[in-house]
């Protein structure tokens, strides 16, 4: 199977430790990592993805906004630069534990955080990142 997740989940499931908008969020966010941590690829997709699902019932959900998809712009733009080579819709990538740690590393230093700007978890990402990734749901070790 493939995970599909927007561009700036890419940036989010680096730091996600089982924190977010509803249980029910944080429920298949937790399955989405332990996908990923068992290996499944990444396919890169326009718009809500399979994090979004759980918060898409609501129909003023965030994940519809036109600040998440200049999100998304932002973070195809850092990770292509990141990857050297062109990441778009229909990208597919296979996450392994040397491309986790390349991701994690550019994301501690800042090189990768455009997308990140005005997020209300910016902080905690911060912390975590700073924290060398401990707690962290997504291992790929």
């Amino acid at each position: 199977m493939t995970v599909r997740l927007r561009a700036h989940h890419l940036l989010c499931m680096l730091t996600y430790v089982g924190k977010g908008y509803s249980p029910g969020f944080v429920a298949n966010f937790d399955a989405i990592a332990a996908r990923l941590s068992e290996g499944e690829d990444i396919l890169i997709v326009a718009g809500p993805d399979d994090v979004c699902a759980p918060l898409l019932q609501d129909a003023a959900s965030h994940c519809h906004e036109p600040r998440i998809d200049q999100r998304d712009e932002f973070a195809i733009r850092d990770v292509s630069a990141l990857m050297r080579l062109p990441v778009r819709t229909g990208t597919r990538i296979a996450l392994t534990p040397t491309m986790l740690a390349r991701f994690r590393g550019a994301f501690a230093a800042n090189l990768t955080r455009t997308a990140c700007t005005g997020c209300e978890w910016s902080g905690l990402c911060s912390e975590i990142a700073r924290n060398r990734y401990e707690d962290t749901r997504l291992r790929r070790d």
